[in-house]
């Protein structure tokens, strides 16, 4: 089932949209699909993920609070 949906969009940046979809021998509404779809695939990365990811990471030398606080 296919729902219609209404957007506020700068006409200029439609018109550009509209341009560069034709010119990929697609249309706009298409374009629009694709994105979703790429858009609800994507997974999430929160704080927690990231951190994990960058658990390879090594500050090196270890500062005390007086140090990081010098001006």
């Amino acid at each position: 089932m296919l729902k219609k949906i209404t957007f506020s969009i700068d006409s200029d940046l439609i018109e550009k949209a509209r341009r560069k979809a034709i010119s990929n021998s697609t249309t706009l509404e298409e374009e629009f699909r694709q994105w979703l779809e790429q858009y609800t695939c994507t997974p999430d990365f929160g704080l927690h993920e990231l951190l994990s990811r960058m658990n390879y990471v090594r500050t090196g030398r270890h500062f005390s609070r007086d140090e990081m606080n010098e001006r």
